[in-house]
């Protein structure tokens, strides 16, 4: 590669925000947090760049896959290590995180991208059966790991005990090691669009894609730390305005589901909604399939309890997010209003974060 293009900020920006977080210099005042701020903002542009290079490299679906997966392992690596520093203290982390990720998922990311693009394009098709796909596989998991385990007897509360934790487990990489052979060999038609101008679309080559692949990586291990060192701040800002501690892990997840809705939203506005579709509810199935049976796993081997059921209030909102995706995407074409009722179940689901 050339030295002008290795100067484009898409490879700047992360190469010093790992120096500046290795610096020390992140949580000595509001000044150094401001600048941290701007780099992982850059960061974040920078993860969607190179995440768009190797798509481009290697085609639908795999492209998206590939981001999805980059980030879950990030969440769960985050999740993991704060559960294991913050023991009994940390029991509900993993259900706070997935549910964050999964409503700011379904209701902000997909609701901006069905609004951007119906505002630009009045209508934008997609295959309804890669949604159904997608959606059957969502509400499973979300059901088996949010929402059954206040109804189980075994262990008294929100719980799932060793051997039903091991089950869940278990069905949830199934469930997703599956889908993942449907997108990819058997029915991998359903979620590409044909491209009516092959021609005018750039193919990075082999030595560039692999370079934005190591820089994706690196932009979306910084993105993660750099947010697990500003959370401090975060906190304090929340509690300064008398907001739920609950609160934090909201803003955390949306900072580092932001490489991933920029990449949405971006693809909307080209009018390519399949690929948004890709991103966002790959993206959803992933953080839940993956992070749990990986929380589970860690949680019994250093025997931490682990709080999975959701209360009531959420459980509604839950349900009425799965319902109106379902509802918004059952047609296979999508218009403004679809996209403003999911942004205000998106507005319902902070609010009560903030005033439950």
């Amino acid at each position: 590669m050339r030295l002008k293009e290795l100067l484009h900020y898409t490879y700047i920006f992360p190469v010093l925000a790992v120096g500046y977080y290795f610096s020390g210099l992140m949580g000595s005042g509001v000044f150094y947090d401001i600048i941290a701020g701007i780099l992982l903002t850059g960061s974040v542009l920078s993860a969607v760049h190179h995440a768009e290079m190797v798509a481009h490299k290697v085609g639908e679906p795999f492209g998206t896959i590939i981001l999805a997966l980059c980030i879950t392992i990030i969440e769960v690596a985050l999740i993991i290590s704060l559960m294991v520093a913050g023991g009994d203290q940390a029991i509900t982390l993993a259900r706070d995180t997935v549910f964050a990720a999964v409503m700011i998922i379904l209701n902000g990311i997909l609701g901006i991208c069905i609004l951007v693009g119906g505002v630009k394009y009045h209508e934008q098709f997609f295959a309804r059966t890669s949604a159904t796909t997608y959606l059957v596989s969502i509400v499973s998991i979300l059901v088996l790991t949010l929402v059954l385990p206040n109804f189980t007897s075994s262990v008294n509360g929100p719980f799932y005990n060793e051997a039903q934790l091991i089950f869940i487990s278990i069905a949830c990489l199934v469930i997703y090691g599956v889908f993942l052979m449907v997108q990819t060999v058997r029915h991998r038609s359903y979620f590409i669009v044909p491209d009516e101008h092959p021609e005018e679309h750039y193919i990075p080559s082999l030595q560039k894609t692999l370079v934005s692949f190591g820089f994706l990586v690196v932009c979306l291990v910084i993105v993660v730390l750099m947010a697990k060192g500003l959370s401090g701040t975060i906190e304090d800002m929340v509690q300064s305005i008398g907001a739920p501690k609950s609160l934090v892990g909201v803003i955390i997840a949306g900072v580092v589901l932001l490489p991933e809705g920029v990449a949405a939203i971006r693809a909307a506005r080209s009018n390519q909604i399949q690929s948004s579709l890709n991103l966002a509810l790959g993206s959803a199935l992933a953080s839940i399939g993956l992070t749990i049976p990986a929380v589970s796993t860690v949680c019994i081997m250093y025997d931490i309890p682990l709080v999975l059921g959701l209360d009531k209030k959420d459980i509604i909102l839950l349900s009425l997010s799965v319902f109106i995706v379902m509802l918004s995407l059952s047609r296979g074409k999508t218009n403004i209003l679809y996209g403003t009722v999911l942004l205000v179940n998106l507005a319902a689901y902070i609010f009560t974060v903030i005033v439950p």
